[in-house]
């Protein structure tokens, strides 16, 4: 499994939009060949930074398959409009688990 972790920076006083429009985007990840499921994540010192966490089954179900997708530009055409600039996009593995 490969986690996508996009950071947004969102402008200010529109978080709650931004939300709103991540929420009505989320069936887009949804039914995207290989997504497992996304989390919206709000940052508690900078409210207007988030992160979006979406697993991804492999990094071409992203990459490749996702970005190249009508999903991807039906996602962009809601929350874009929100963005103070352009996210950052890393992929990462879990190298370590403990609870």
């Amino acid at each position: 499994m490969v986690y996508e972790i996009c950071e947004i920076l969102v402008k200010e006083g529109e978080e709650a939009a931004f939300e709103a429009a991540v929420r009505e985007a989320a069936p887009f990840f949804q039914r995207s060949k290989g997504c497992l499921g996304l989390e919206l994540q709000r940052t508690i010192e900078a409210p207007s930074k988030y992160r979006l966490v979406i697993r991804w089954e492999t990094l071409d179900d992203h990459i490749v398959h996702f970005r190249s997708s009508e999903n991807f530009q039906e996602w962009r055409k809601l929350a874009g409009p929100f963005f103070a600039q352009p996210p950052h996009v890393e992929h990462t593995n879990v190298a370590l688990t403990a609870f």
